[in-house]
């Protein structure tokens, strides 16, 4: 099986769509596909070389000339190639490969990964369409994605290979009792939400320290709302970290707070890493947190909860050392080699179908 991976680029930058895609990229090639991504390009194009995971440039330009370069550059691509399987995980990819498809006889897959933008909705034109969660799935079948064309496939970052093996992460020396998130820096992952509560917690627990690990274009604005707390000293903005890990293996409790999430990618990485999590019960956390069995959900937009949970957890260090013993049950559903095996029962779908409607 050939299968061509597209992408807007490959940048190292913590964008958990392009990290999910490279995640099964590594793993299909490991498995022996023959694996191609395209892209404009990025820091992890050495890591797909390591794999043998070809890379064609694909710089995206709505000029008019541009447009007419791109439609260019991608049939000569796919004539190249030859992929039985175009797999898009950002919307230009879906549209290319749906007009440009031809006389080529690949089947065109999706994944929904932010399926409350507006445009996901084009990613239904594909022949098969991946739902990172069941809520997403829900939510893609309500705008009119028929449900012959769903599959519910769950992300997962357990055994990734472009992240270094857990037990080789040498762990930071932060500040403790250390809360942490890792989140892009937006109004939509809760971030005013979660300085809010950790003000109203900071009285109390004189020792806590707040790390927001990422980068985002509200960033200015939200360390503008810090520096106005008297707390302000314990609140750390470390941007953007190529390895979270070392601050997931020193946090005590990690918090999502997002107002829409469709699945939570990092919370697979700190329930591996052993953290207490707290998180809202919004989209796709729920499934991802085995419905609160492995962390404690709270409803979103809600500082005084959240910080009543984070003031619980840090008093009552038993309660916190059970959330963190849960938060390790149960992970091998959150394994890469899952997410490659059950989309590669896609694949093998769409192929069929395409078979079926070939010889029809």
């Amino acid at each position: 099986m050939r299968i061509l991976h597209v992408l807007n680029h490959t940048q190292d930058i913590g964008n958990g769509i392009v990290n999910a895609a490279i995640d099964l990229a590594c793993a299909q090639a490991h498995a022996g596909f023959e694996v191609a991504i395209v892209s404009s390009g990025g820091d992890h194009e050495n890591l797909m070389k390591q794999y043998q995971i070809r890379h064609f440039t694909l710089k995206v330009s709505r000029s008019p000339i541009g447009v007419v370069n791109i439609t260019k550059r991608f049939r000569e691509i796919t004539q190249e190639f030859l992929p039985n399987i175009v797999h898009a995980h950002m919307m230009t990819g879906v549209i290319l490969g749906k007009l440009l498809r031809g006389d080529s006889d690949y089947a065109l897959v999706s994944t929904v990964h932010n399926e409350w933008q507006r445009h996901a909705i084009l990613m239904g034109i594909a022949d098969h369409v991946i739902a990172v969660s069941q809520s997403v799935a829900r939510s893609m079948q309500h705008r009119g994605i028929p449900i012959r064309k769903l599959h519910v496939v769950a992300n997962g970052t357990i055994g990734s290979l472009r992240q270094t093996p857990l037990d080789l992460v040498k762990p930071l020396p932060l500040k403790r009792p250390a809360i942490t998130t890792i989140a892009g820096l937006y109004p939509r992952k809760g971030i005013g939400d979660l300085l809010e509560a950790f003000v109203q917690i900071a009285d109390e627990h004189p020792t806590a320290h707040l790390y927001l690990v990422g980068n985002g274009p509200h960033r200015a604005a939200f360390e503008r709302r810090a520096r106005k707390s008297p707390h302000r000293e314990r609140i750390h903005f470390e941007g953007f970290q190529a390895e979270p890990q070392r601050y997931l293996l020193s946090t005590d409790v990690f918090v999502l707070a997002s107002r829409q999430e469709p699945f939570g990618l990092v919370l697979s990485e700190a329930r591996e890493a052993g953290c207490a999590i707290v998180a809202t019960c919004v989209d796709g956390i729920p499934e991802v947190l085995d419905g609160g069995t492995a962390g404690k959900l709270i409803p979103p937009r809600d500082s005084a909860t959240l910080s009543k949970t984070l003031s619980g957890l840090l008093t009552h260090r038993d309660e916190l050392e059970n959330w963190r013993q849960r938060a390790q049950t149960n992970l091998d559903w959150l394994r890469v080699e899952r997410v490659h095996q059950e989309t590669l029962g896609v694949y093998q779908s769409a192929i069929a179908q395409l078979t079926r409607t070939v010889c029809a």
